[in-house]
Formats: structure tokens, C-alpha cells, sequence
């Protein structure tokens, strides 16, 4: 379903309403595909009581390949708006690393999560990418990050890894033993271009991006590749995963909902 842009703000609330109640239907553990052509919908998300905000975002690689975030993004992400941060590495400097801290709600806990967050990193969850610490340099960052990591949210564990592991690249069958070894429900993967969310061997797959478009040796077609990020908003047994992709200059904005087996909660 495409909800189209109008110039009458009530127009456009009947139009998100109606697209909220398609999108509640009633067969689990299925992922629906829409697309919300609206540049507010995260600031509509923050806004409203959409559940738990979780942030994914990777591979910035600032300021090796990139100078900064694009300021489109920059605006939408509000500081001290999102639950937690979930990050596949390669961020590249002590500043950036500091931008996604202060995304994070004052005092949040890290309740549920496994293996916490780390002290100086709060609810920011990050893992290495490849060029992380590279060399033994830091780049000012006072923590190192864990090659992967497992968090639990709503009734979903979580894995994230920089992506860099998957041998051979790209391979979702490779991806997929990835999250069978982390036993996950859902793996959040770095270092593909290409964002999105895909359903594949029992498990779910998101890949954020590069937050910055950053290209990436492994991936011929990474050059010029969109920037990227993801929001999910997380409902005990149900994800709802905003997808945003900055495109010729304006920010797209497709929607994905994961839902949960009945089964698989009681088990």
C-alpha cells in the first residue's frame, strides 16, 4: 500500500490511520512490505506510542570515506528520543561514537539485554567492523567493541555482527549459520550496501546500510550505494521496521512488520 503525499494535514492522518489498521493482520510470523512516502513519519514515530525505539545503524567509516551523516538524517535523528542503539561498526571517530550515546533516553536500562550495554556505552550497542581498532588505533574511542553481540528485546533476541564474517560474502546461507550459531531470532548484519529486511531459513535478517552511503571494498556495487538506516519499533511479539534510504536527496521510507509464532512465545 503507498500512501501518497497531500497538501491537507487531516488528509494525510486519515491515511496513516487506515494504514495502520491494514497492517494489523492476523497471520504471524509473516513480513509486510509498504511503503509510507512521508519525510515526518519518524518524528510522527517518536511522537507517538509506537512501542520500544531501537536505532540500527553501521558502517559511517567518517571520516576515512565519509565527511559526515547526511544533514537530512541528521535532523530527523533527535537526541534522547531512542531506547536503545544497535550499531554494526566501522564507525570511525570518538565523535560519532558520541552522537549515537546521546541519542539514547537519559537513564535507560539495560534491563533485558545480555551482557548489558557496557559502562561507557549505555544502551549503545555496537560490535566491531573490520577497520575498528585497525592497527591498534582506537581513533579515540575509550572501549573496545566485541566481535558480536546479543541483545533481547520485547519477546525477539537480537544478534548483531560487523558482517565482515560472512564467508563467503554476501551469502545468505552464510549469514543464516551466523544466526543459527548466536541462536537469535533476528540478526542484524553490517557491511552489505544494500538495507532491507529478509525472511530466510526460520530467522530474519536486517541490514542496515551505510548511515553515510560509504562504499565498501567487498562490494562492487557499494559505490554510490544510498545512505541508510533503520528504526525499529519493537511490541513484545511484534517488530515494526521503518526503513530509511536517502534517494537523489529525499528521504524514502518503506515499512516491514515482524511478528512472532504463538508457539515460539510459550516455548
Amino acid at each position: 500500500m503507498i500512501v501518497q503525499r497531500n497538501s491537507t494535514k487531516s488528509k494525510r492522518w486519515r491515511e496513516w490511520s487506515r494504514l495502520r489498521e491494514k497492517t494489523q493482520h492476523p497471520h504471524p510470523n509473516e513480513v509486510i512490505f509498504c511503503s509510507v512516502l512521508r519525510r515526518d513519519t519518524l518524528s510522527t514515530i517518536i511522537m507517538s506510542n509506537f512501542g520500544e525505539l531501537v536505532l540500527l545503524v553501521g558502517d559511517h567509516h567518517i571520516p576515512m570515506r565519509a565527511v559526515s551523516i547526511p544533514s537530512q538524517f541528521l535532523k530527523m535523528l533527535i537526541p534522547g528520543k531512542m531506547q536503545h542503539v544497535l550499531c554494526t561498526g566501522n564507525i570511525g571517530d570518538l565523535e560519532e561514537y558520541e552522537r549515537l550515546k546521546g541519542l539514547v533516553v537519559s537513564g535507560s536500562s539495560n534491563m533485558g539485554i545480555a551482557g548489558g550495554g557496557g559502562a561507557s556505552g549505555g544502551n549503545v550497542h555496537c560490535v566491531q567492523g573490520e577497520y575498528d581498532f585497525a592497527y591498534g588505533n582506537t581513533n579515540g574511542i575509550p572501549i573496545s567493541f566485541p566481535e558480536t553481540k546479543i541483545v533481547t528485546l520485547g519477546k525477539f533476541t537480537i544478534g548483531i555482527i560487523g558482517g565482515h564474517q560472512i564467508v563467503p560474502w554476501g551469502d545468505l546461507t552464510s549469514v543464516a549459520m551466523q544466526r543459527r550459531k548466536l541462536n537469535v531470532d533476528i540478526l542484524v548484519c553490517g557491511h552489505r550496501r544494500k538495507c532491507g529486511v529478509e525472511e530466510y531459513d526460520g530467522g530474519y535478517y536486517i541490514f542496515p546500510g551505510s548511515i553515510t552511503g560509504a562504499y565498501s571494498v567487498d562490494d562492487p556495487t557499494s559505490e554510490g550505494a544510498n545512505p541508510s538506516f533503520i528504526l525499529l519499533a519493537v511490541q513484545g511479539d511484534k517488530i515494526v521496521c521503518y526503513v530509511y534510504e536517502l534517494k537523489n536527496g529525499e528521504v524514502d521510507v518503506s515499512k516491514i512488520e515482524i511478528s512472532k509464532k504463538a508457539e515460539e512465545i510459550f516455548n
